[in-house]
């Protein structure tokens, strides 16, 4: 290599070194004083030479204040991790115990201030991961706008301790303002977690975190670690959820003032979430099931078509009560490239029973879902006028049906203004499998 390709791993633009003769014979240093410190970190596992050669020396103080310490990124198109010290210092500081340390750094990713103070060392020649570590922590003001897709202004308190290849995280954070871009809605999140870090590598394995918002409690578990290919970090989470609130969930995603259903509602899901610069809802990829025990439609004209759907379904003209509620709401959903594919989603209204499959567009918000219900009464009797005549007519191809006839129906629309009816086009309909 030219010597243009060596880069100095320390440089110093002032050095002060206090100490007095008795100190000198007794191999200690009273304090050293590093003004503009700037320490280059190559990246691990390359080629680049970090060779140390231990000392006898022991220095009580080392004071870095304003210094500044940076990560190269593997990818050499890619900007260094920069880690601007405010404040540092140091006590006992050699080879043959830890060090004590205090500082006060500017985080770059999610940019924030951290306070932290704890032990490190002695430091490990033969594998620098199995160097210990360990301490307590402030994170105040960190700006998760920098993350596509959520915002917010996040505090964090907690301890760690480990090696640098695997340090364990316990601690909580505060979120006040929390929000999902796409719904525009701020709520307070806090979380209490468990995790641990792989330093050497910047990967993050999630224990278990319990995030709070509303009346909703949401458990998480999985890691933010490099991707198989070697560009960028992929996030897989897998989400759960056994007594959370329906309208809190929607009230991230949704722009509406208010959320367009609600109800207690389960969940199980994995979710990845690729590198790249691509839009949130774009490149998010989700799978899993969904459950709702019983809910309502906040939308007057949406609750309207539902209680239409099941008076029709009793046979009565009269919508009877003003708030059907909807049943047994579950299914399986697949997210990928903005557009939901949901199978097996079934859910009733008193009188009748729906079994659906088909696409939500979470950029266009636009529904498509196809299927059969089970109705209580004749058919006919699910609606009016010149509909109602021709369906009449195919009672007869019902009659053999023991626990109501079956008909094929549709939800269209859009997410705020969803519309419900029969899906005549649907042949095939009356001979799939019926709840």
């Amino acid at each position: 290599r030219g010597p243009a390709a060596v880069k100095p791993l320390i440089t110093i633009e002032k050095l002060t070194i206090r100490g007095t003769y008795p100190g000198l014979l007794a191999l200690r240093v009273s304090r050293i004083t590093a003004e503009g410190l700037r320490i280059l970190i190559p990246p691990f596992g390359t080629a680049e030479p970090f060779h140390t050669t231990p000392s006898k020396i022991t220095i009580d103080e080392i004071v870095a204040n304003g210094s500044a310490i940076e990560f190269a990124a593997q990818d050499s198109g890619k900007r260094s991790l920069r880690f601007d010290v405010h404040q540092a210092f140091l006590r006992d500081v050699g080879w043959k115990a830890p060090l004590t340390y205090q500082v006060k750094v500017h985080n770059p990713e999610p940019p924030g201030e951290v306070t932290a103070e704890g032990k490190f060392g002695v430091w490990n020649m033969n594998d620098p991961g199995e160097t210990p570590i360990s301490g307590e922590y402030k994170f105040d003001q960190a700006d998760l706008a920098i993350y596509e897709g959520i915002a917010g202004r996040l505090a964090s308190t907690g301890k760690f301790g480990g090696k640098l290849a695997h340090i364990d995280i316990s601690g909580v954070t505060d979120t006040p303002d929390f929000e999902v871009k796409s719904g525009g809605h701020p709520v307070r999140l806090r979380t209490e977690f468990s995790a641990y870090v792989d330093a050497i590598h910047g990967d993050t394995f999630l224990k278990r975190v319990s995030a709070d918002f509303l009346k909703t409690r949401v458990v998480a578990q999985g890691s933010v670690a490099g991707s198989s290919d070697g560009k960028g970090k992929t996030a897989l989470i897998d989400l759960s959820a056994s007594n959370a609130r329906i309208e809190d969930l929607l009230r991230l995603f949704v722009r509406a003032d208010r959320a367009p259903m609600s109800g207690g509602v389960t969940l199980q899901t994995r979710v990845e979430i690729p590198p790249g610069d691509q839009e949130f809802l774009k490149k998010v990829k989700l799978q899993g099931g969904f459950g709702l025990a019983g809910g309502t439609f906040s939308d007057s004209s949406t609750q309207q078509g539902v209680d239409k759907l099941s008076a029709g379904a009793r046979g009565e003209k009269d919508q009877g009560d003003p708030e059907t509620v909807l049943t047994g709401l579950k299914g399986q959903v697949n997210l990928l490239a903005g557009t939901a594919r949901l199978s097996d989603l079934s859910f009733g209204v008193p009188g009748a029973a729906a079994r659906l499959h088909g696409t939500y567009n979470l950029i266009s918000y636009k529904i498509d879902l196809h299927g059969q219900m089970r109705v209580d009464s004749q058919i006919s009797n699910t609606t009016s006028g010149s509909k109602a005549v021709l369906l009449k007519m195919m009672n007869p191809f019902f009659k053999k049906k023991r626990k109501g006839e079956v008909v094929p129906v549709r939800i269209s629309g859009t997410y705020e203004h969803p519309t419900f009816g029969l899906d005549l086009d649907d042949k095939h309909a009356k001979n799939r499998p019926s709840q």
